[in-house]
């Protein structure tokens, strides 16, 4: 089952799709509105989805192609949307590196490789108990999500503007501070690899950009093997194009342990807030010494998450004058 968000000419609506017949999801205006109504009620979305009569069918693809199709997940207050995300935590070819490294003494190794490492050693474990934790990152509020179709705008003073097709994570916060996950989006966790490569401890400062999700939210269980596709558009034409795995069978941590590594400080467990978790990627086109430009459109699909996401690149020009700040 996935869920979407679409604006109407009479206001916003949710459409749950089963299989290729895509339907209103009669009573909420919102993916939250319908998970707080299932949380109440204890019982899972796609329950609350079929306790709900049946309304008129959509087209997805035609909305989308119209623009109408928003985020499947947003908060009435964008700073109540957490964007974040962990790296390292893809096999990819990491897993060919890692056996030339098994033999080398660990005090040589990149601090990237020691975190890599310590997850393909601790980042799965058994159950009840708690494993390596992962690299993680801040990306912003909901005013850093960006919807399907819309732009990821890059600033003035980046030194690069590429994609990251990631699977995210999304989670609703309880009443009593538990997490609910209410299921998983394509994600493009835009970065500036330039900044990170100069230094890595300008990580932080290099994922300090918007982040685009969606179009649909698929329910219930991550698949254990996710392959899907990443490429970019120029003008029409495709100038990159890769594969890109994901899914536990390809992950050096369990989500159980990136949730637990997340979930684990109070401050993410606030009644009413919304998470969006980037999950991480061994897939980029700047590893291939591709340099997107203005105008070009990153797409990101798989066929579990239905309709694919694109997105045009803008950038914004020139970097700009020291900002004043004003005492009072």
């Amino acid at each position: 089952m996935h869920l979407s968000q679409i604006q109407t000419a009479n206001g916003r609506i949710v459409v749950c799709r089963i299989g290729d017949v895509a339907r209103i999801v009669p009573g909420v205006a919102s993916v939250v509105e319908l998970a707080q109504a299932a949380i109440a009620a204890g019982r899972g979305l796609a329950d609350e989805v079929a306790s709900r009569p049946a309304g008129e069918t959509v087209d997805l693809a035609a909305a989308l192609a119209e623009g109408r199709v928003l985020l499947p997940v947003d908060h009435a207050d964008p700073a109540h949307l957490h964007l974040t995300g962990t790296g390292l935590t893809h096999l990819g070819s990491a897993a060919t590196r890692d056996a030339m490294h098994a033999k080398a003494d660990p005090e040589a190794m990149t601090d990237s490789m020691k975190m890599f490492r310590m997850g393909l050693e601790g980042g799965k474990p058994a159950a009840g108990t708690i494993g390596a934790q992962p690299e993680w990152f801040y990306k912003g509020n909901g005013h850093a999500a960006v919807a399907p179709g819309a732009a990821l705008v890059s600033p003035g003073f980046a030194l690069d503007a590429g994609e990251e097709p990631e699977i995210a994570g999304i989670y609703l916060i309880g009443p009593d501070g538990t997490p609910f996950r209410l299921g998983f989006a394509l994600g493009n966790e835009f970065s500036d690899h330039v900044t990170e490569r100069g230094n890595y401890l300008w990580l932080a400062h290099s994922k300090l950009r918007p982040a685009a999700f969606g179009p649909e939210l698929l329910v219930g269980d991550l698949p254990a093997h996710v392959e899907g596709s990443s490429r970019i558009l120029r003008d029409g034409e495709v100038i990159w194009q890769k594969p890109f795995l994901s899914g536990e069978a390809n992950m050096s941590h369990s989500l159980a342990n990136l949730e637990h590594h997340h979930f684990k400080y109070a401050i993410f467990r606030q009644p009413g807030d919304l998470h969006v978790h980037f999950f991480g990627t061994a897939t980029l086109s700047f590893a291939d010494g591709v340099t997107a430009r203005p105008g070009d459109v990153f797409e990101v699909e798989t066929p579990e998450f239905g309709l694919p996401l694109r997105n045009p690149l803008v950038q914004e020009a020139g970097s700009p004058a020291p900002l004043p700040v004003v005492t009072l």
